[in-house]
């Protein structure tokens, strides 16, 4: 299988990061990006999440985040995917554990440092302002199948992705401890 990538014109340095949407009767808790300056989100509507703490788990990053950035508890977050994201900021290449949580304890906030926080009906995330990416790979959350998605983005437009989807194991091949 041959997956197209760019090789890098300067040194990155790699950026591990999470990005979650925390689920609820058919509605997803939403962080619009406006308090903070020089925030590259500035205006957009993004998942929660951010960067993994010196040897933190993608799971606990994504437990620790939604708790700082929403108040909610996660319980059980669902590693549904990983998106790449070459020189997304200036020298650095962001990889992305994307996860979705459904299962969690008490009351999101309006407000966080990161932006302002609202359940937004699922059949009307699309219509917010996003990333362009967020268009393409959101709906794979639903898709049933691990995806390894790369975005390319330039001048903050994105220029092209491409993906490879991964069936779920069949019961021969799940491993018991």
């Amino acid at each position: 299988m041959s997956v197209p990538s760019l090789p890098p014109s300067r040194p990155t340095v790699p950026v591990l990061a999470t990005l979650c949407y925390v689920r609820r009767d058919g509605e997803t808790l939403m962080l619009h990006r406006v308090t903070r300056d020089g925030d590259v989100h500035a205006g957009k509507w993004n998942g929660l999440g951010g960067k993994l703490e010196p040897g933190e788990s993608p799971e606990a990053c994504a437990v620790r985040e939604i708790a700082e950035e929403s108040g909610l508890r996660a319980l059980d977050p669902n590693l549904r995917g990983i998106l790449t994201f070459p020189g997304f900021t200036p020298e650095r290449d962001w990889y992305v554990y994307v996860f979705v949580v459904e299962d969690f304890e008490g009351v999101a906030w309006e407000r966080s440092a990161e932006g302002l926080l609202a359940w937004i009906p699922n059949e009307d995330v699309l219509s917010l302002p996003l990333w362009e990416g967020d268009r393409v790979f959101l709906p794979w959350l639903d898709g049933g199948r691990f995806f390894s998605g790369t975005f390319r983005y330039r001048d903050g437009a994105l220029v092209d992705h491409d993906v490879v989807f991964h069936d779920p194991p069949t019961e021969e091949a799940v491993w018991t401890a």
